[in-house]
């Protein structure tokens, strides 16, 4: 968060099972390929992004090399009991010294095993301030209510949450995904850096509490199961802050930026002639996210009619640009494009995608920005990583030139021999 000198322009905080990301509808991840378009074009350079999951942070890092997800600013795990910032997911010491007060994991843990009712999960879902069960629907009721009675007579303070139709945590009475976003707001105004708006995105049980925080808009995604319906249809129908979206996951969320006119919800993914997709905002950021969306659909035989794109962004770079592969090998700038012809279509009818990740541009000096990122690519099983830097240059009404592009494997790549499907 070090990296914002201001309020962000917008926070979003979302789940991410069935939220952000859709497991059964979705196979392509073609939603959140949406999403992600969407914000490193339009967001990231201002905006946070806090990612807020039952999943521990074992399983978050799972999930990640399943799924195209982005590096979120802050990561919320284990239904709002661990908060970790930036890519290397420091610890929020703080949070942790709150969440003791009345919190014995000790004797949770004694009293919750004389319930037959509690199946435990597994060991990875078990932390220091969460015991996660599995229940009957109909036994959540009484054994709440007698796990409570128990534990406050004992002198500990707990919440229990029921989602996902089976789901049993137990939590400190501090804790929860609620209750680690009102924290985390009130960390933001205390630095000066309270965003102008935050949106709350969710599909469960244990995403409630984020729809209860005061000046937070929401969305629960059309696929929202039914605790969450009906915690709505009796807490917060009247409430012209939160939506029931119509579409899916993802979609659901880029819905919400538009109907609460948050910011753009248009994604470059969305747009089909490339030389109409302009940012709104001048940022060489918006033609590093461009161009390799239609990197992918070029290699993906979905480009029709390009020679006036592909010829735009050929007189885009300088006369000795040079691109720098993460072999090490260079060539010239304009060279690479020619080359591209070759490859269309390559990839038609494979699992090819393409995604950037982190895309943060730096004026270094007047006319001169330094775009840094993450260049993802997977084919079928296999992805791959690059961290990739490009200079440009710009003058006044003529646009951004592209001088320099150098990518290096990045640590989560296991380099091969054979890279010779990686072109850009």
């Amino acid at each position: 968060m070090e990296r914002l000198t201001s309020p962000p322009r917008l926070m979003i905080v979302s789940d991410l099972d069935e939220t952000m990301v859709d497991h059964h509808k979705d196979p392509e991840n073609l939603s959140l390929l949406r999403f992600n378009s969407l914000w490193e074009d339009a967001y990231r350079h201002d905006s946070l992004l806090v990612f807020s999951t039952g999943r521990a942070q074992t399983m978050y890092k799972k999930l990640r090399k399943e799924r195209p997800l982005l590096t979120p600013d802050v990561i919320i795990t284990s239904v709002g009991t661990e908060i970790a910032y930036g890519n290397s997911m420091v610890l929020d010491d703080n949070w942790v010294e709150i969440l003791n007060n009345k919190w014995d994991r000790g004797i949770v843990q004694e009293e919750t095993s004389k319930f037959p009712e509690l199946t435990l999960q597994g060991e990875t879902e078990q932390r220091p301030h969460k015991l996660s069960f599995n229940i009957d629907k109909s036994k959540v009721q009484a054994v709440t209510k007698e796990l409570s009675q128990r534990l406050e007579k004992r002198g500990v303070d707990i919440k229990i949450i029921f989602s996902g139709g089976n789901a049993f945590d137990v939590l400190p009475q501090g804790g929860g995904k609620g209750q680690a976003l009102a924290y985390l707001l009130k960390k933001l105004k205390t630095e000066g850096k309270l965003p102008v708006n935050t949106l709350a995105c969710g599909d469960s049980g244990n995403d409630t509490e984020l729809f209860t925080i005061p000046n937070v808009y929401g969305v629960m995604v059309s696929n929202a199961q039914e605790e969450l319906l009906e915690w709505y249809a009796e807490n917060a129908k009247d409430n012209p802050n939160i939506i029931h979206a119509n579409e899916r996951c993802a979609g659901g969320i880029i819905q919400a930026i538009g109907h609460f006119k948050l910011g753009p919800n248009l994604s470059p993914r969305d747009v089909s002639d490339f030389l109409e997709c302009k940012a709104d905002n001048v940022n060489p950021g918006h033609e590093v996210v461009k161009f390799f969306l239609f990197y992918e659909r070029w290699r993906r035989g979905e480009v029709e009619n390009c020679e006036t794109y592909t010829a735009s962004l050929k007189a885009s770079c300088h006369p000795a640009g040079v691109f720098v592969h993460p072999s090490g090998a260079e060539k010239s700038l304009r060279d690479t494009i020619d080359e591209l012809g070759k490859y269309y279509g390559d990839m038609k009818g494979k699992k090819f995608r393409v995604w950037t990740d982190q895309v943060l541009a730096t004026d270094t000096t007047p006319g001169t920005w330094i775009v840094k990122l993450d260049k993802w690519e997977q084919i079928g099983d296999e992805r791959k990583c690059c961290t990739t830097t490009v200079k440009f240059t710009s003058k006044e009404g003529e646009g951004f030139v592209w001088e320099h592009v150098q990518q290096i494997w990045s640590e989560e790549t296991e380099i091969k021999k054979d890279d010779s499907n990686w072109i850009i």
